[in-house]
């Protein structure tokens, strides 16, 4: 048993010019203050106490001393004229060894701090220091040092040695037997002398005599439990139970992609004029494939002498070797139509009041395929020139949180968070395995598929069957590199959760939205989807507009005002650009564009008032519209500080919308969702309404100060390990897989009908 000692000294003198000064010697240091004891705070206050009281850093007993015996020596002395009335009391302390799993309660003030002693038990590496308080006020900080004399227990020093938080209500910091050779260390307490640092109010610059005060009453009843933490095992569980949730759905995919096989090794025994591969992108016809085409015709072209209604095929001649693949940087890079002979007939066709696949499919798809291509190939550039800075800049936090022992820089969940090596939350990072898995594994399921469709392609050299949707798989690439990214990212921003790095959790959020709009808009329109140079720079905007509200975006009108113009502004271009089928260039006019769409309000609404030209696509886009206004004029008015989920949050309305647009008219036009699709529908629903649950749970807030933030953490609730966010990484990544698919093979019942039949919306 460790023996400490308290000294407690009070003065009535209020002279601070004389004040008087105690010096405390020890065997293994000195202690020195002065009464009255002064605090200083923001601009320039004093608290002055003229009644403090410290411990004395313990001693343990030597062979030449007793066990209840220390010699101290107080030195008390003033420089003043006159006599000075003080009062002097040593006393014993009977609880200053803290004990594992038991409740400790005590009272702290600015001037009369405490630390307590604690040793580690023989079977326990790990401890978790809980403090609480009833009142939230006033703000104090907990800290942990090792056994070295003396105790930086005031205010203004505290902060020098160990490990420290603040505090309002509540309180916790993991300490590992490794990081203390003596195995034990000190839990120090200090109340500070104003507020502001925890939330509270900031006191008023006042200059003059009422600048000071003195004795304020700040008393604090606190109450300290140690409990041992996990054990070594409990990490070892919670990874096996991270990598094998995810690798069942390798498992799945596995029999799901065998019995495709055996399904798909009997439809291939059927002779060629009813062929059929399900799922593999292969198209049924039950139509004779002619060996030539009259001369003149190209490839969409309308056969009219056909009786089935059926698109005549390009002649051998201009369609090259099957399997061909050309390397063309014009080819890849085009974004004009390669077919001149459509040139002055395509927007004559656009402007149909119903338009069909085949009016959008036109352009050779050879060409279009390398197209979306890059999309795939610039995604793997983008992440590769954003992930490694980020890398960096959180080592830098991490090693900034090891070295100083500031835990106010990260807003971690205290009571779930494990550390493993130099990483001081590691479950929130091995949570975001999922991402990586789930991302990997929807990329080889997309190569399987992109695979199948090759064979079938070169195997039966149908280049030109016009049949099911156009088999474009670059942007699926695209958006498995993005759900790993995701994952990569999101555990970057966990090493070191704060305000100032929230955007790396959001940036690939808003591609992968921004690339699953883009597909479901490829779908039915690929010879007029964006170009992937042009996506990736409107992302790039929208990142960059994410880092401006970030900075700007907490207090700053003007950043709203304009951000709301430029969101609203974008919205009506964007949307005159759909309602035209992408015959409108903005290049060619900027401000055309606005009048193209009150062209739209005036010929729509006001001369065709009774019904649109195009209906189905007005509705969407009043509706889209609606939605897109009332977030900006939600912004403008409430201003919300976390700008990057606000940004978030645009995305993901705008991609429900779109989906739910789509599912709606694939029903209207009588097409039909396969037991695959309707699966993962169903699945994507069900994951993501457990997932927003536990991600509603807040566990953490860095929209406040640290120590409210801490009010909010909570004891892991799965393994023992897993807090609810880290559910919530599980839950949003299988999420995402589903969403993935849904979109992967929404339209394979499409794959036996030709596209002349296969309505565009």
């Amino acid at each position: 048993q460790v023996d400490a000692v308290r000294v407690y000294v009070n003065s009535s003198s209020e002279n601070l010019r004389y004040p008087v000064l105690f010096v405390v010697r020890q065997q293994k240091g000195v202690l020195s203050w002065q009464v009255p004891l002064i605090f200083r705070g923001l601009y320039q206050r004093t608290y002055n106490y003229q009644e403090v009281s410290r411990t004395l850093c313990p001693s343990e007993p030597t062979p030449e001393t007793r066990p209840s015996d220390q010699i101290i020596f107080v030195d008390v002395a003033s420089m003043a004229p006159f006599n000075i009335a003080y009062e002097l009391l040593v006393t014993r302390l009977e609880n200053f060894q803290l004990e594992t799993n038991k409740a400790f309660n005590f009272t702290a003030s600015p001037s009369q701090p405490q630390y307590f002693l604690y040793k580690f038990p023989q079977d326990v590496d790990s401890v978790i220091i809980n403090v609480v308080s009833d009142a939230a006020y006033p703000c104090s900080v907990v800290s942990v040092q090792d056994i070295v004399c003396p105790v930086y227990d005031l205010d203004h020093n505290v902060e020098f040695n160990g490990v420290y938080q603040s505090m309002t209500k509540q309180a916790a910091i993991t300490v590992q037997r490794k990081d203390f050779p003596g195995e034990q260390f000190f839990v120090v307490f200090v109340i500070k002398p104003e507020d502001y640092a925890c939330g509270g109010s900031v006191p008023s610059s006042i200059h003059g005599n009422v600048n000071r005060t003195w004795n304020l009453q700040r008393t604090k009843n606190l109450q300290v439990t140690i409990v041992p933490s996990i054990k070594k095992s409990v990490y070892v569980q919670a990874m096996f139970f991270s990598f094998l949730s995810f690798l069942s759905f390798y498992l799945g995919s596995v029999v799901v992609a065998f019995v495709h096989y055996i399904s798909t090794d009997v439809k291939l025994t059927v002779p060629l004029g009813s062929l059929s591969i399900a799922g593999s992108g292969m198209m049924t016809s039950s139509h004779p494939i002619s060996a030539s085409t009259p001369e003149g015709s190209s490839y969409g072209a309308i056969d009219e002498s056909s009786s089935s209604g059926g698109r005549q095929l390009s002649s051998p001649e201009r369609r090259p070797p099957a399997g061909s693949d050309t390397d063309s940087s014009v080819e890849e890079e085009s974004d004009f139509d390669t077919m001149p002979e459509i040139e002055s007939d395509k927007n004559i066709i656009r402007t149909k009041v119903f338009l069909y696949l085949s009016d959008l499919s036109r352009k050779d798809r050879r060409i279009v395929s390398k197209k979306y291509k890059i999309y795939f190939w610039n995604i793997i550039t983008i992440a590769v020139f954003y992930a490694l800075p980020v890398i960096q800049l959180v080592i830098t936090y991490q090693t900034v949180v090891n070295v100083t022992g500031n835990q106010d820089i990260c807003y971690y969940n205290f009571l779930c968070a494990h550390p493993l090596g130099v990483l001081s939350a590691f479950n929130n990072i091995l949570s975001n395995v999922g991402h990586m898995m789930l991302g990997f594994l929807f990329l080889l399921i997309v190569l399987r598929r992109d695979i199948l469709h090759r064979r079938a392609m070169e195997m039966k050299d149908i280049y030109t069957l016009d049949y099911g949707i156009p088999k474009h798989f670059g942007l699926f690439y695209a958006m498995g590199i993005a759900l790993m990214m995701e994952g990569v990212l999101s555990a970057c921003y966990h090493v070191c959760p704060n305000y100032s790095n929230f955007q790396f959790d959001t940036s690939f959020m808003y591609m992968i939205a921004g690339l699953c709009m883009l597909k479901l808009y490829q779908t039915r329109h690929p010879d007029i989807n964006a170009s992937a140079y042009s996506a990736y720079a409107s992302f790039a905007v929208v990142i960059s507009l994410a880092v401006l509200g970030v900075v700007f975006g907490k207090n700053d009108m003007w950043f709203w005002v304009v951000f709301s113009m430029i969101h609203v502004l974008a919205s009506l271009a964007l949307s005159t650009q759909i309602y035209y089928m992408g015959r409108f260039k903005i290049g060619e006019c900027y401000l055309g564009i606005f009048r193209r769409a009150v062209m739209v309000l005036y010929t729509d609404c006001i001369q065709q008032c009774s019904r649109p030209m195009y209906m189905d696509r007005m509705v969407l886009l009043i509706v889209g519209n609606v939605v897109n206004w009332s977030f900006a004029i939600f912004g403008l008015v409430y201003r919300p500080r976390d700008f990057a989920s606000y940004i978030l949050g645009i995305f993901i309305c705008n991609l429900l919308l779109y989906l739910a647009f789509y599912i709606i008219m694939k029903l209207r036009s009588s097409e039909k969702l396969l037991p695959i699709p309707m699966f993962c529908i169903v699945a994507t629903a069900v994951v993501w309404a457990a997932a927003l649950y536990f991600f509603f749970q807040t566990l953490s807030s860095w929209e406040e100060t640290p120590a409210e933030s801490r009010e909010k953490n909570r004891p892991c609730i799965l393994l023992g390990f897993f807090d609810d966010h880290d559910v919530w990484h599980f839950l949003s990544a299988a999420a995402l897989f589903f969403s993935f698919l849904v979109l992967l093979t929404l339209d394979d019942d499409l794959d036996t009908v030709r596209r002349d039949k296969i309505p565009v919306f």
